[in-house]
């Protein structure tokens, strides 16, 4: 009646299972894994080179310039009026500074080219 459960399964059967779980790990690492780690990595160096001067954007979408960089916290001023938050460095997701210097450089390398 359950004969089916005694049977012996082929004999290649084990290695081509054990073969299609590494790929699907190995395409889960480079897929999904790694990148994800990049870009923390990423995140994490860019709050680490925040200097006063810098604009920045956070998470929420205040815009402002860093004033004052603590260990953990920065300051900025948010507008004319001399409006002034502290936030957490990890609430920082863009050094706008940064990027329009990235942004100039491109077109310089083009014309060079």
């Amino acid at each position: 009646m359950f004969t089916f459960l005694t049977e012996a399964a082929p004999a290649g059967m084990g290695g081509s299972t054990i073969i299609m779980l590494v790929v699907m790990v190995a395409v889960f690492y480079f897929m999904l894994i790694r990148p994800e780690n990049k870009k923390k990595k990423a995140a994490e160096e860019m709050r680490s080179s925040l200097k006063v001067g810098d604009k920045i954007t956070t998470i929420g979408g205040i815009v402002g310039t860093i004033v004052h960089i603590k260990e953990d916290n920065v300051v900025i001023e948010t507008s004319a009026d001399r409006v002034r938050m502290e936030l957490t460095k990890w609430s920082i997701s863009t050094n706008n500074t940064q990027d329009a210097a990235k942004a100039a450089a491109k077109p310089a390398e083009k014309k060079k080219k």
